[in-house]
């Protein structure tokens, strides 16, 4: 800010106070001075030198009034109150201020109570003053604030040749105070600035377009291990970019000055970073580019994300120890039903034999019936197709492979596993009923999986029945929509049934009522389940038996 002139001295008056006034508005644009001696050194000089008994000043903050200092005299000495605090109609007229505000122009009233345009003021009819001067200060077109001062000693007690001088260095060291504040606003909002950034749970940093470090807040201290005194200034690469990759940062970010193009930017990209001891460590990135002045900088947070990746990796380590789990049960349960499954093959084949002998025969008569040979042949064909479905099916359900993500029409994995299954519920003589609704939607999710389930619950079944001389051994399959956009399939027997407190302890890990059982098979059932977005669930039957339910959602669903 240009200063004009110090006013003369020639005038009577308090013209120490006016020198110390100047001296601080010269300080003040020299950033030398805080703003209360400001205040304290125009309220003094602005008292003294208009013979005044009380002074305000009154700033303009956010659209209302507040009242910076009061000034009193008394004794022969001015007392400078910082009052700060918002203007009332107990602290000077009211009118006089709006109308100051309003015309941006000065109100002097030699006699205060006499005849004018705010003598019916509250404020004038009960604090009679006798002179009053209010002047805006202006900085260009616009209002800062306002000086009032009062004098009830005398009229015409504010002599009208000083307040030229008053308002000169009133508007100088209200603008000197504005600039105060401004700078003050900026160091606050800096500091909560930093405060904000220091106290982010991830690491904040900023980079100029040369690579070089000017911002690293404490979560970069304590993440990589630098000062923030010793970080800013030098590269980012060296700081936390592993030697093998610093080669790629760098031309990573002259192909973005060139081209205004980066993998980094506007997104978060896990990469590796360097600590200051050599460790490396994961973390995830996100860059956003900005101009200053024509000059590119970088704004990036970094989040160590290795307590991620470790829960990652445990939660792969335990999906893989269920796969190998469920896979062993697999086993397990195809080795129970070996000899139902030897069965089911031997019948196509058994029947293929005996067609072949029958051709044979056919081919020996004289003359050979070729339309027998030709029907003979053709049930052979069936029955080896026949043979084959079977063990491909068997095939398939003992492979150990990943899970697969596909369409899966969920009375036809039914049937499948209910044919795989026939002979060992004949030997065991349970009654299978199938109860499959049409139309259903087709479902997401690993084939083979999902009819092991099925698989389990039906054995159980089935060995819960034989288990039983109670009456006759019924098992009921049923597929059904269910709300709000599942599909359920249901298992039903007439055993012996579950006690009531042991539903949901039956699916706990190792927990079994089988002599000789694991107590892996329905807690496997329920983690492949719940891996495909649905649930399993056990009750009571009525009014006996047991109930297995497991829906599964129409819609697709990623998480196994």
């Amino acid at each position: 800010m240009e200063l004009m002139s110090p006013p003369p001295s020639s005038d009577a008056g308090p013209h120490d106070s006016l020198e110390v006034l100047w001296e601080r508005v010269s300080q003040s644009a020299r950033g030398e001075v805080v703003s209360d001696e400001l205040i304290d050194a125009l309220m003094r000089a602005a008292t003294e030198y208009a013979g005044a008994e009380r002074g305000l000043l009154v700033l303009a903050r956010r659209e209302e009034h507040w009242i910076e200092a009061e000034a009193t005299t008394g004794g022969g000495t001015v007392a400078v109150n910082l009052r700060k605090a918002r203007v009332t109609a107990a602290d000077l007229p009211e009118s006089v201020l709006l109308h100051v505000v309003r015309t941006k122009d000065n109100v002097l009233l030699h006699d205060a109570a006499g005849a004018n345009p705010f003598s019916a003021d509250e404020y004038i009819r009960a604090r009679h003053p006798r002179s009053i001067l209010c002047l805006p200060l202006l900085k260009q077109t616009g209002l800062i604030g306002i000086i009032y001062l009062e004098s009830n000693l005398t009229s015409n007690a504010l002599a009208p040749s000083r307040i030229a001088v008053i308002r000169l260095l009133a508007t100088e060291a209200a603008m000197s105070l504005e600039n105060i504040h401004l700078y003050s606003d900026i160091r606050d909002r800096d500091t909560k600035t930093r405060r904000i950034i220091d106290s982010a749970l991830d690491a904040v940093l900023s980079i100029d377009e040369r690579g070089t470090v000017t911002e690293w807040n404490a979560q970069a201290e304590t993440m990589f291990g630098w000062g923030r005194d010793e970080a800013v200034g030098r590269t980012l690469s060296e700081l936390f970019i592993p030697h093998r990759y610093r080669d790629a940062h760098d031309k990573g970010l002259k192909h973005f000055l060139t081209t205004g193009e980066g993998p980094l930017l506007n997104r978060r990209i896990e990469i590796t970073a360097l600590h200051r001891d050599g460790t490396e460590f994961p973390v995830e990135v996100s860059i956003a580019p900005y101009q200053i002045d024509g000059n590119w900088e970088f704004s990036g947070f970094v989040r160590d994300i290795t307590e991620k990746k470790a829960a990652e990796a445990s939660t792969r380590r335990h999906r893989e120890m269920e796969m190998e789990l469920a896979h062993a049960n697999r086993l397990a349960t195809m080795g129970q039903l070996s000899a139902s499954i030897a069965h089911e093959v031997n019948q196509p084949i058994g029947a293929a034999v005996t067609n072949a002998h029958a051709a044979a025969r056919w081919l020996g008569a004289m003359p050979p019936n070729m339309d027998e040979v030709r029907q003979a042949l053709s049930r052979i064909v069936t029955n080896g197709n026949r043979a084959t479905d079977v063990l491909s099916r068997i095939r398939a359900f003992i492979k150990k492979a990943p899970p697969r993500n596909e369409s899966l029409d969920v009375n036809h994995a039914v049937l499948e596993v209910v044919a795989l299954t026939r002979s060992e519920a004949k030997k065991n003589k349970v009654d299978v009923q199938i109860q499959l609704a049409e139309g259903l939607p087709v479902v997401q999710g690993d084939r083979v999986q999902l009819q092991q389930v099925l698989l389990n619950l039906i054995i159980n079944a089935i060995e819960a029945m034989s288990a039983s001389d109670a009456g006759s051994r019924r098992l009921l399959i049923s597929s059904a929509k269910s709300e709000p956009n599942d599909v359920s399939i249901e298992v039903q027997d007439s055993g012996p049934g579950l006690p009531v407190a042991s539903v949901e302890q039956i699916f706990q890990a190792f927990y079994t009522t089988k002599p000789a059982g694991l107590g892996m098979g329905l807690s496997i059932c329920r983690s492949i389940v719940e891996a495909h977005g649905g649930k399993l669930r056990a009750a009571a039957g009525d009014p006996t038996g047991a109930i297995f339910t497991f829906t599964l959602p129409v819609h697709s669903n990623d998480a196994f």
